[in-house]
């Protein structure tokens, strides 16, 4: 008999938007938590409910319709409150508040209600309600500059990276204040800054500028303790491979790979010699790259233990055999959108793995469970709120 999911007995009321709240409370609706989404009632949302965008970060949720501009849609957001475990919101430190939905609120109701807000800055500090997506976070991180290249314009990582890190971190601390709440019975708030989750990747940034009064310069692809270290291009359109030697060793591994060319003895032998030859040798890698398909390059030096990897494209990723023999690509029926695919999680259980039941709900899918069943509203009730657009 497969085992229940890992957070089955959680339910979590759901206000979040965009990407780094829905992501967060995605990774626990793939492990069985009872996530139920509270969508707008508008008209035009029906658009981008519809989009591959929002099913992307909303499977396996319940979704439900409630206009929190309406006292009525507040009283019924606060009766959900006292039914969940948690409450998952990330808007700017003042949207909640301004609802009565903040956790000094909603704790009265509920005291051991646990709240996570996501937001840009935090709840606290001069700058608390200050809003941003991801690619300002990133910029207000350092990772936009320092993941650039030299004498260039700050380029950043492309995607919204910080969305991702954050809503993995909203996870993390949800389940530890789960965890504190099953052994003492008491709730809390967990406050996280977006800008301090992508802050905290910068490595040792920080401590480098605090000592040598220095900032960081941005150094590309480069790496100041392993030469190679880059993306060389390889043949075909736009084909590139990444190539990483750390240690000497590797190096003499990569030669043979090469098949011990004339050019790579002498200067390259030690990783000094690589890295004060550096433009040099990253030439004559790419001219070497450029006679094979990156997948050629990729192998070979894979066999030689060599640390190299196709950089894929997203033609590449929907055909990846790893990948695919791994289970990372989900198929879900959507009542609108027909078949659609999207990424699994990367977290993987032996005795409760995710589940992939559903895709992400259609506007109001759900209200005749939450309203009717769990807070118990009578049709009467249900169809006056139906009358003033409550839901």
């Amino acid at each position: 008999m497969t085992n229940q999911p890992v957070l089955s007995d959680i339910r979590i009321l759901d206000f979040t938007w965009v990407l780094a709240g829905p992501y967060a409370t995605r990774v626990l609706a793939d492990f069985g938590a009872e996530v139920i989404k509270v969508q707008p009632t508008l008209p035009q949302a029906e658009d981008r409910f519809s989009r591959g965008y929002y099913n992307t970060w909303n499977r396996n949720k319940l979704g439900i319709t409630l206009d929190l501009g309406k006292p009525q849609g507040v009283a019924l957001a606060r009766k959900l409150a006292t039914i969940s475990d948690a409450v998952v919101e990330n808007f700017s430190p003042r949207v909640m508040a301004n609802w009565g939905l903040d956790y000094d609120s909603l704790k009265t109701l509920k005291p051991d209600l646990i709240m996570v807000s996501m937001s840009t800055m935090g709840q606290t500090g001069p700058w608390r309600d200050y809003v941003g997506f991801g690619p300002t976070i990133q910029a207000f991180s350092g990772i936009t500059r320092l993941t650039s290249f030299p004498d260039r314009l700050p380029a950043g990582p492309g995607t919204a990276y910080a969305d991702h890190v954050a809503g993995l971190t909203a996870a993390l601390a949800l389940l530890g204040a789960l965890e504190y709440r099953r052994r003492t019975g008491e709730g809390q708030h967990i406050d996280i800054s977006q800008v301090e989750s992508m802050a905290s990747l910068l490595g040792n940034a920080i401590m480098d500028y605090t000592l040598s009064g220095d900032p960081p310069q941005p150094v590309g692809n480069a790496s100041e303790g392993a030469a190679p270290h880059g993306v060389y291009r390889c043949r075909g359109d736009d084909r590139w491979c990444a190539i990483a030697v750390l240690s000497d060793d590797d190096w003499q591994r990569f030669r043979q790979a090469l098949g011990n060319p004339g050019w790579a003895g002498g200067r390259f032998d030690t990783l000094a010699g690589r890295l004060e030859n550096r433009e040099k040798l990253d030439r004559l890698i790419a001219e070497w790259t450029a006679q094979h398909t990156a997948e050629e390059v990729m192998a070979l030096l894979q066999r030689h233990g060599i640390a190299a990897g196709v950089v894929q494209n997203a033609s590449d990723l929907a055909h990846d055999p790893q990948l695919r023999a791994r289970g990372f690509f989900v198929e879900l029926d959507h009542p609108e959108m027909g078949k659609t695919v999207s990424d699994a999680t990367p977290i993987k259980l032996s005795g409760t793995p995710a589940r992939y039941k559903r895709a992400a709900p259609a506007l109001g899918q759900d209200n005749d469970y939450v309203y009717r069943q769990l807070l118990g509203l009578s049709e009467a009730e249900i169809a006056d709120l139906k009358r003033q657009g409550v839901i």
